[in-house]
């Protein structure tokens, strides 16, 4: 009879544990937080950007700013990746040099998240400044955000 019960009250645990267990697959969220890189930025510009596209990543949104004397900003598409979307911003320099990249969407849905863009995101900025290209490495840990982020900066720079 003890073993009964004792079987009864492991499985009854076992089964409320498994159920009560919050996994990454609960959904995705995308962030309003501060964006990513602003700090990271070697000069600032002031200028309007311009333009509205579509969404779902078959457009982009900004264009080209206005005064092409202090640079452009220009945003790229949104790009949907298996844990959120994620999004890119970058700012020209009249000669074309990218001054300043801020990652405007990026995956945050739950802890797990946070943790690795936090880690994953600085390091996509600070390679996309040095490399003033799409042509960088991604991050080990991180390649469904750094294929997005890759995405996104691609469709930037083709914009500007």
């Amino acid at each position: 009879m003890k073993r009964i019960v004792l079987w009864l009250l492991s499985t009854i645990s076992a089964v409320v544990l498994l159920f009560g267990y919050h996994t990454s697959t609960a959904g995705t969220v995308a962030t309003t937080q501060q964006p990513v890189g602003a700090s990271l930025s070697t000069t600032s510009t002031t200028t309007t950007s311009g333009g509205t596209g579509g969404t779902g990543g078959t457009g982009g949104t900004g264009g080209s700013g206005a005064n092409t004397q202090t640079g452009s900003t220009v945003t790229g598409t949104v790009a949907q990746t298996r844990w959120g979307p994620v999004q890119v911003q970058i700012t020209t320099d009249a000669k074309g040099t990218i001054t300043d990249v801020e990652v405007v969407q990026y995956p945050a849905g739950n802890h797990e998240d946070e943790q690795i863009n936090s880690y994953a995101l600085p390091i996509l900025v600070q390679s996309t400044l040095d490399a003033q290209s799409a042509h960088i490495d991604m991050v080990s840990g991180a390649t469904v955000t750094s294929e997005g982020y890759l995405e996104s900066l691609q469709s930037a720079l083709d914009q500007a």
